[in-house]
């Protein structure tokens, strides 16, 4: 039976209420003030609350921002009852987390309409939700098999040559597998690494306070970062001739690691995704309190239906390592800047060119007396 709570200090009011929802089958429990229906919501946790506004002891307003707080509670529907119906009291409701009010008096048919909208919402999210997480379990079960074995397979098939063959081979031979082996390794190691990174971002956009946790966090030098990242991918495929770099500084609003991560995922992919011989540009400027991050290369390019797909759930799927620039780096990338309060977009002609744009927000930058741009005096961050 779906559970109700009623939380109302009039007990006329509260009686009446709990006799025509049990009337519908309801499973209806009643609280006769604000403090003890905090209570009894976290002790039973209900499907939806209706709760008067006026009370003693702690009134409609100081029950719905104790329940937020709790995260067993804060997704619960909250109906206010109210003899108050003017603008200032429903944003103040509604600021809370308020999903609907009804106005005293109201009758019969208006609270079961309601109780029946706001139940029916709540169920198709938590449908969508469900959907979304069996995507995710089903994507993760078909495609993390086979990427794991890939690589997998190398280190192992080397290692059994070695172990084989150990008599019969050259040295330089077995230098060769052992580097297969450590390459085959350190794809496996950035694989995981990736799978449970992505994995975080998601579970992160649930949480509010893991949110504003990450986003306390700065780069002092995006600059720095960008050149370090840049030329440590280059080298790795022997192009740093290829790569430019023109690249103002700013201090941004996320961590370097993470900020390292994001811009290592959009030059390799740009690496990865382009000839040899060809260009790649990463120009980054500032303007009203954005960082804009540009990295363009001359490669395959991607489909707007690349485009569209991506930071889907089936970014597990095998299909995002054998489409065109279209991979699960780009997914924790776009993740990354928008849990930070910026964006990612991708702009392509497909065989020609692909120009990846990352908006960040920043903060004042301040030199090393602590003097900020703007004249004003502050502690310098600490960086991590």
């Amino acid at each position: 039976m779906t559970k109700i709570l009623v939380i109302e200090d009039e007990n006329n009011i509260r009686e009446i209420l709990i006799e025509i929802l049990n009337a519908e089958d309801f499973d209806t429990t009643g609280a006769e003030n604000g403090r003890i229906g905090v209570e009894l919501a976290q002790e039973i946790i209900p499907d939806l609350i209706i709760c008067d506004v006026m009370m003693p002891e702690l009134d409609g307003y100081g029950v719905i921002a104790n329940l937020r707080k709790n995260p067993a509670t804060e997704t619960i529907p909250f109906i206010f009852l109210t003899a108050k119906s003017s603008k200032h009291d429903l944003r103040q409701g509604m600021e809370l987390g308020a999903d609907d009010y009804l106005t005293k008096p109201f009758t019969r048919e208006e609270l079961l309409a309601t109780i029946s909208t706001r139940l029916q919402k709540k169920m198709a999210t938590e449908q969508r939700f469900e959907a979304n997480l069996n995507n995710l379990r089903s994507s993760i079960n078909q495609s993390l098999p086979h990427e794991l074995r890939t690589p997998l397979n190398g280190i192992l098939v080397s290692a059994d040559l070695i172990l084989d063959k150990r008599n019969l081979l050259e040295v330089s031979e077995i230098r060769e597998m052992v580097g297969y082996i450590k390459i085959s390794g350190q794809r496996l190691y950035r694989l995981i690494q990736n799978y449970l990174l992505y994995a975080e971002m998601n579970l992160v956009a649930l949480d509010p306070d893991r949110l504003k946790l990450m986003r306390s966090h700065q780069t002092f030098s995006a600059k720095a970062v960008i050149n370090y990242q840049g030329v440590e991918q280059a080298k790795k495929v022997d192009r740093e001739n290829d790569l430019h770099l023109e690249i103002e500084d700013a201090t941004i609003v996320m961590s370097e690691g993470r900020f390292a991560k994001l811009v290592e995922e959009l030059i390799d992919n740009a690496l990865k995704f382009s000839a040899p011989g060809t260009p790649i540009e990463a120009i980054g400027t500032t303007s009203d309190g954005m960082f804009t991050l540009r990295i363009t290369d001359r490669g395959r390019g991607m489909t707007l239906a690349q485009i569209s797909s991506l930071g889907a759930y089936t970014q597990f799927e095998r299909k995002l390592y054998e489409q065109q620039g279209c991979g699960l780096g780009l997914a924790i990338a776009k993740s990354l800047a928008e849990l930070h309060g910026g964006g990612l977009t991708i702009t392509s002609i497909p065989g020609e060119t692909t120009t990846v744009k990352v908006v960040l927000p920043t903060v004042p930058r301040i030199d090393l007396e602590g003097e900020l741009e703007n004249g004003e005096i502050s502690e310098p961050p600490k960086r991590e």
